[in-house]
């Protein structure tokens, strides 16, 4: 018998239905995460940030769970005073429209050719829509 010709398997990354929705990207060299800045909480008065005190220290956290550290609040405080400030922390649920989100690339110099191959990515939530429906109504 002649033997059979072998099939090279090519796998292929499911593209997801919603992509704004996932929290990292890997899908070309770049490696972008989404994250959130904890201080902005605190500024904006979230109501869903809480606060507990423990071992003489206070810490808050996110009741939503956006992010799931919970920060000394001294820490937080004397961060912010320097001029770095205390920085972002890595989203591990879907941003809410009122937190202070951006997409973080793990490495600069790295885009493809023909742009990002996962745009909607880069799609933030935001307080309100960016787009309006319009209906007309026969008769009106």
């Amino acid at each position: 018998m002649a033997a059979q010709p072998q099939r090279a398997e090519v796998r292929t990354a499911a593209i997801p239905l919603r992509p704004q929705d996932e929290l990292e990207c890997r899908r070309c060299n770049v490696h972008c995460d989404k994250v959130v800045y904890p201080s902005a909480c605190l500024e904006g008065a979230c109501p869903f940030v809480y606060a507990f005190e423990e071992f003489g220290h206070t810490y808050i956290g996110c009741m939503q769970k956006v992010y799931e550290v919970e920060i000394d609040l001294e820490m937080l405080r004397a961060a912010e005073a320097q001029k770095a400030g205390f920085g972002a922390i890595l989203a591990r649920r879907r941003p809410l429209p009122m937190c202070k989100a951006e997409i973080e690339s793990t490495y600069e110099g790295r885009s493809e050719d023909l742009g990002c191959p996962n745009p909607e990515f880069s799609e933030l939530p935001l307080g309100e829509p960016t787009f309006k429906v319009i209906a007309l109504l026969p008769g009106s």
